[in-house]
């Protein structure tokens, strides 16, 4: 075990610890820190019937709970530990701060502990498929990695097994960044528009929490930016160490980028090596032909070009991200639950099919614009299933879309994902492609787009 860490993790010992907000980042430091001699207190909004199964293994795992509405009331603790869904700046953990509490994150602590090299990647959309291309790439040349962050594993709980030599690879979410006074080694922008404005108090917060992914890195970290986009390419300027952008529109000088004949080439220092074709690339879409570039760029140097062509060849996607579930009577069925926001059902499941299709859209309510969205829809969609908070926002911009004609696309208001699967298996015909892009989050009906995702693919399967 590195010195740092086993130094932090001995100092533990008599601690008094909250862990606020009991889910997937916080519930598995609750034996580590138990392990070390601290006193841990789960804390979640949620009663004890809502938490179910996680407030039973939190307390199983040696924690006392704080439930309720008052779960952040009078905790007399050392070191508050908040989940990556709470505000940063609340009035609760700002009272904290002004009485002397240690405020951080299992990802802080973990940045300012882990022994290895950090690669880490953030944007609006594609940061799961590049982060997890970038760690297959990895692998393939006999790396040991370390996979996890907003992906879905926090990784503090294996800080005493990490190595000087292993991989870190980490998706970082705009939550985990706002507080975070850490960059990684190598750092990775895949793009950058409007989200999350439901829970940020405005845009610019937003961008300034995925710019601290670069600002605290050195001269002899790495920085890979996106150059066909804007806003991540404007974060150019905070780069202190070496700068590769990655483009699949334009030649770049120093990175990786996709030419007129579809060839993906990396260039560095005038010499130019090409990797292979789009074509090599096994799941579908120009978005992650930009998420391979990514990718490139980040392991370049790290990784052989013969592992790179490997994965790209064998790697079949990331459940939940145009994920095919069953064709059943010519129809094709496609769970897309990944695109929680207008730009990813644009980017992804919008862009990937010649022929008009049909598409389950709708959830909740992040307060972002539909305008662009609902043009697309007009050119590409022939039945748009619309439900959740923001249907009717989504209906508004597809009646409002200059090239809008009556049934073009046909509009249907249902309910809940049964009645979107039904009236989909109604409306499909032979050759048909259905997927469901809500261009939405899922917290209307759902815990998270996992969750929607999997009961999409159970109401597909039992048709």
């Amino acid at each position: 075990m590195d010195t740092r860490t086993e130094s932090f993790l001995r100092g533990l010992k008599g601690k008094r610890i909250a862990l606020c907000g009991i889910g997937r980042s916080n519930l598995p430091l609750i034996g580590l820190f138990k392990k070390y001699g601290a006193e841990v207190t789960a804390c979640d909004k949620r009663n004890e019937e809502q938490l179910g199964e996680m407030a039973r293994e939190a307390v199983e795992a040696g924690a006392v709970l704080s439930l309720g509405e008052t779960y952040l009331n009078d905790l007399d603790v050392n070191i508050v530990f908040r989940t990556p869904g709470m505000r940063y700046y609340m009035d609760e953990l700002n009272e904290m701060r002004k009485r002397g509490v240690a405020v951080t994150s299992e990802m802080e602590v973990f940045f300012d502990l882990c022994p290895c090299k950090i690669i880490a990647v953030t944007g609006s959309d594609g940061k799961t498929t590049t982060t997890t291309v970038i760690s297959e790439f990895l692998k393939a040349d006999g790396k040991t990695v370390h996979l996890g962050g907003n992906i879905g594993k926090p990784l503090l709980p294996e800080i005493e097994t990490i190595s000087e030599d292993d991989y870190a690879v980490v998706e970082l979410s705009s939550f985990q960044l706002i507080s975070m006074r850490r960059s990684p080694d190598v750092a990775v922008v895949t793009n950058l528009a409007p989200n999350h404005l439901d829970i940020h108090k405005d845009m610019q917060e937003y961008i300034d929490s995925k710019r601290n992914i670069i600002l605290h890195q050195t001269a002899f970290s790495r920085s890979v930016l996106n150059l066909d986009n804007e806003i991540s390419n404007s974060f150019s300027d905070d780069v202190r160490g070496t700068l590769f952008k990655f483009s699949r529109r334009n030649k770049v000088e120093n990175g990786a980028y996709m030419n007129e004949n579809g060839e993906i080439i990396f260039a560095e220092n005038g010499n130019e090596t090409v990797i292979m074709n789009k074509s090599d690339i096994k799941i579908p879409g120009l978005h992650n032909v930009e998420n391979y570039l990514a990718a490139i760029s980040a392991v370049w140097g790290d990784v052989s070009v013969k592992s790179i062509v490997r994965v790209a060849k064998e790697f079949g996607g990331v459940a939940h991200r145009n994920e095919f579930i069953r064709e059943l009577n010519g129809v094709k069925y496609y769970n897309d639950s990944i695109a929680s926001s207008p730009t990813r059902t644009a980017l992804g499941t919008l862009s990937l099919y010649d022929e008009k299709i049909i598409v389950i859209l709708g959830g909740y309510d992040k307060h972002l614009d539909y305008t662009e969205l609902g043009e697309l829809i007009v050119k590409k969609v022939k039945t748009a299933i619309i439900m959740g908070a923001t249907g009717p926002k989504i209906e508004k911009a597809i009646l409002e879309a200059k090239d809008y004609s009556q049934g073009n696309p046909e509009i249907v208001k249902v309910e809940n994902m049964k009645q979107a699967v039904e009236k989909a298996f109604e409306c499909a015909k032979d050759g048909d492609i259905v997927s469901m892009s809500p261009a939405s989050a899922s917290f209307d009906l759902y815990r998270n787009f996992e969750e929607r995702g999997e009961h999409f693919k159970s109401l597909v399967n039992a048709l």
